[in-house]
């Protein structure tokens, strides 16, 4: 049997583990899930006895790692991404393929001549955002230079959100469906972009300052601020030469002023611990990031930062207790750490709730002398609290990337991301047939080239 080892199993490996219980039997796998906490994965693989089995494991155990991956044909890796540099130098020691479904880190970068000399895969960015983006993207891109077009402009947008019944009184419109530490330190390195064949960077301090607005049919606006180095992506997309190319971040209007109103105050700061005791209120939390004077501190507050008092920025603020005796709940803690604590009771998803992704693609191309536009949008929900729609589009790309690896499909060796046709295509199929998860593509010829540059 293929033996295959999963490595955590948090919010968002629900469905990459159905999903490799549902193929073992006919593809011959067995498979060890190591959590820190198996006794909750027993009902899930109760039934499955024969092909799966769990295990304890603490991800800062290096000797427990070191038992484990030598005992797999192929290891995934869903432990927050700091953890997968160890994973992939013990897989390259014992000659084991790797996937996750995170961002290519420098450290694993380094690795590629060694996974090579090793022949094993380390499968990279194949879960959503990213993975399912790029492979989606590739399709229509592929599409586009097979009929001779030149691609002129390509923005990428992606959001795990809620199912719009699930919104309710919540303004912010958000509750956590992904590691709630990375959406509080989201966007703290500069993002950078192109536009009309200009570098473009946004610090921090002013990312969530600068949005676009879009619009998802069916679904209504959205807005998206830039996310993370999209020219780093020219290469593998195969658009160096691109004018214009931004990968972003999708949130309902209004989250995106009160998080930069947050990020003014301070309170996203990770670098400096408080010295508070746990029973500190966040009233006066803020208040210690305030200028002395008179008044209420949500008054204050709205005056510091040049709010209206009564507008939705503010609003945002005040429901989340900012301005309250609601004690800080944690000791000697950074700013960032605090308001993620608050954020996890504020934004924790119930049981009833359903959660949604929203993924668009924007390319604008050159062909036979016309100027045309192509819109992808992706709209996935979630079932319940568990099996959502994060899980989904994370965890089945993942798995299904898998399948193919151990079925010999994926040849390539070294640090890879699913850019190539050979992975996408069957598994962009594998997800409409047999999950409905598909792309809606919207496609128009603007003015003629020729008529335009006339126009101008």
């Amino acid at each position: 049997m293929t033996r295959i080892l999963l490595l955590g199993a948090g919010r968002s490996a629900s469905s990459l583990i159905q999903y490799l219980l549902l193929h073992a039997p006919t593809e011959s796998w067995y498979l060890t899930v190591a959590d820190m906490q198996p006794a909750h994965l027993a009902p899930v693989l109760a039934a499955h006895s024969e092909y799966a089995r769990a295990v304890p494991f603490d991800v800062h155990d290096e000797t427990r790692l070191e038992e484990l991956v030598p005992q797999a044909d192929v290891v995934i890796s869903m432990l927050p991404a700091l953890f997968h540099g160890a994973v992939a130098r013990a897989c390259v020691r014992h000659r084991r393929h790797l996937a996750t479904a995170s961002y290519v880190s420098e450290e694993i970068r380094t690795l590629n001549s060694e996974a090579q000399a090793a022949g094993i895969t380390i499968l990279m960015e194949c879960g959503l955002d990213p993975g399912l983006d790029h492979m989606s993207a590739m399709r229509v891109l592929t599409d586009i230079g097979r009929r001779g077009g030149v691609v002129t402009s390509f923005k990428s947008y992606c959001g795990g959100l809620l199912a719009p019944e699930a919104e309710g009184d919540n303004p912010w419109k958000y509750k956590f469906t992904w590691n709630p530490r990375n959406v509080v330190l989201a966007g703290q390195n500069t993002a950078k972009f192109l536009e009309n064949g200009r570098p473009r960077f946004i610090p921090y301090q002013h990312l969530f300052a600068r949005t676009e607005t879009l619009a998802v049919p069916g679904f209504g606006e959205f807005e998206g601020y830039a996310n993370r180095d999209s020219l780093s992506y020219r290469a593998p997309y195969g658009l160096e030469n691109i004018p214009t190319m931004l990968r972003g971040t999708l949130r309902r209007p209004g989250y995106c002023a009160a998080w930069h109103a947050l990020v003014r105050l301070g309170l996203t700061d990770d670098a400096v611990h408080l010295d508070n005791p746990a029973t500190l209120p966040w009233r006066e939390l803020v208040e210690a990031y305030l200028p002395t004077g008179p008044g209420d501190t949500a008054a204050r507050v709205a005056a510091y930062l040049g709010l209206d008092p009564a507008g939705a920025t503010m609003q945002h603020l005040a429901w989340l207790e900012l301005f309250t005796e609601r004690p800080v709940g944690a000791a000697n803690a950074t700013p960032a750490q605090l308001l993620e604590k608050l954020l996890t009771g504020k934004w924790a998803l119930q049981p009833h709730d359903r959660d949604m992704i929203v993924m668009q693609h924007q390319f604008a191309y050159e062909l036979n002398g016309a100027r045309h536009s192509h819109t992808s949008s992706l709209v996935v929900l979630g079932d319940d609290a568990v099996h959502t729609a994060m899980a989904k589009t994370v965890g089945l790309p993942l798995a299904m990337a898998v399948r193919r690896l151990t079925q010999g499909q994926l040849t390539q060796r070294g640090v890879v991301i699913p850019t190539a046709p050979e992975l996408y295509e069957p598994i962009l199929a594998e997800l409409e047939e047999s999950y409905g998860i598909q792309f809606v593509e919207e496609s128009q010829e603007l003015v003629a080239a020729a008529a335009g540059a006339d126009a101008k």
